[in-house]
């Protein structure tokens, strides 16, 4: 399968990558006292040969820090952990970038450090409950609706963990404008029912989102920033709503004035949620002209296909990476891929179920 696109290299802003093989970011709660640590810089150096990876959600501030024992990169401690990771990554010639974050009002006190507040666009309690160390699942809490001052500091927060992240080595950030947390959080007229310039029109909801990337992209460079996106998606209870496909469109005319390195779309179909409309995904290729990057249960087939085509630049694979660390050359030459998934040791602490799945080795007789 050499000949395929999928194995050509690419570019992501200034990021030369070896194939468009991207591996996707997914929590897996490693991180003891928020801290990155070597059991996960085993983890993705093992998964290097992936053309770029995204880290796992990442805090940019203690605010952000809502699941039990996700890292953070707003302090030393933290940075001095990821440099585990982009040193062992960049060793085996991979490329890394750092997903930021904010979990916003998906989150609980229970999981944030004293003195941290659970913020939102506004007071809008979301269905559903949080896992928590100290008291397994609790229910979400109402989120504090952020003052301007607030808005202020979170993007000031973000600016820092931008600039801690190439400290630490990364090869760029992925703003996490998705799946329910912060930055989506404005952008929807259901979990934002604010009545300033931040809430009510399109280009208001959108405000924050621009503003946070524009700030990030001015701070460490728009060729090593890119944003994640979720629109059709309903996690952290994000119903839809009439104007999504406006919403986004707008959104994505300004992150195409911005000039920023990559969008990353999420589809959640696959496992259950509403599809994404071909038509939606088509007209954000016709509007935004650097590196697309698909995503959502995707088959080689499937992935090949829609590059191909021109739909995506680059195709993003989540759960197939975790139990096959050498998915890239299962890939390349055609070996069947591991059935064996342990779901219930996704978000554990330990090594089982995370660094402990076996590369393919040849059967013999």
């Amino acid at each position: 399968m050499e000949s395929l696109k999928l194995f050509t290299p690419a570019k992501v802003g200034s990021i030369e990558v070896k194939n468009r093989i991207v591996m996707s970011p997914m929590t897996r709660s490693r991180a003891i006292g928020n801290i990155p640590n070597d059991l996960m810089a085993t983890y993705y150096s093992d998964r290097a040969d992936a053309g770029l990876i995204i880290t796992e959600g990442t805090a940019p501030c203690a605010n952000g820090l809502g699941y039990p024992r996700i890292p953070g990169i707003f302090n030393r401690a933290q940075v001095d952990g990821w440099k585990k990771t982009t040193a062992a990554v960049h060793q085996k010639g991979g490329k890394i970038i750092v997903q930021l974050m904010h979990t916003g009002r998906i989150s609980h006190p229970l999981n944030m450090p004293l003195g941290s507040e659970v913020l939102a666009p506004s007071a809008v309690k979301a269905a559903g409950q949080m896992f928590t160390d100290a008291k397994k699942l609790q229910d979400f809490i109402v989120p504090k609706p952020m003052t301007r001052d607030d808005i202020i500091n979170a993007i000031a927060e973000f600016i820092n963990a931008a600039k801690k992240a190439v400290e630490a080595g990364f090869d760029g950030v992925e703003l996490h404008g998705a799946n329910g947390y912060l930055l989506e959080e404005f952008l929807s007229p259901v979990s934002n029912v604010r009545t300033d310039n931040y809430g009510g029109s399109i280009e208001n909801r959108c405000r924050f989102v621009i503003e946070v990337v524009k700030a990030v992209a001015d701070a460490i460079g728009r060729d090593k920033t890119g944003i994640r996106i979720s629109p059709y998606g309903v996690a952290s209870d994000m119903p839809l709503y009439p104007e999504i496909d406006a919403t986004y469109k707008y959104l994505c005319e300004k992150l195409n004035e911005l000039d920023i390195a990559h969008i990353h779309i999420v589809d959640h179909s696959s496992m259950g949620g509403p599809v994404v409309p071909m038509e939606l995904k088509k007209l954000i290729r016709s509007i935004y002209k650097n590196t697309y990057i698909l995503s959502g249960g995707y088959t080689i087939e499937r992935a090949e296909a829609d590059l191909q085509s021109g739909l995506g630049d680059m195709v993003a694979f989540g759960r197939p990476f975790i139990n096959n660390p050498d998915l890239v050359e299962r890939f390349k030459n055609n070996l069947p891929l591991s059935k064996e998934l342990k779901a219930d040791l996704f978000y554990t602490s330990g090594s089982e179920g995370y660094t402990d799945y076996p590369k393919f080795k040849t059967q013999t007789v």
